[in-house]
C-alpha cells in the first residue's frame, strides 16, 4: 500500500493508504502500484479511480509519485 492524497483547489476529495490507482494521463491512461518509480504527469478530463472502486471525475490536473507517496492536484 502507499499514500494519496487527491486535492482540489477548494478541498481534500481524498487522503488514504491505497492499492492502486488508475488516471487518466494526458497522453493515455494509467496505473500507479505499490514501489512505483518517481514520476510526474499531467491528467486530462476523466476519472480517478482508487482500488478499483471509488471514482472521483475531474477536469484536469497533475500528480506526483515520489517514494510512497501519491499527491494529485484536480480541478473537479
Amino acid at each position: 500500500m502507499f499514500n494519496a492524497i487527491i486535492l482540489t483547489p477548494n478541498r481534500v476529495l481524498f487522503e488514504g493508504a491505497v492499492w492502486s490507482i488508475f488516471l487518466p494521463g494526458a497522453t493515455g491512461e494509467f496505473e500507479i502500484l505499490e514501489f512505483h518509480k518517481p514520476i510526474v504527469s499531467l491528467l486530462r478530463e476523466g476519472k480517478i479511480i482508487i482500488d478499483w472502486k471509488k471514482e472521483f471525475p475531474i477536469k484536469k490536473g497533475a500528480i506526483e509519485m515520489q517514494g510512497d507517496e501519491l499527491v494529485a492536484i484536480v480541478e473537479e
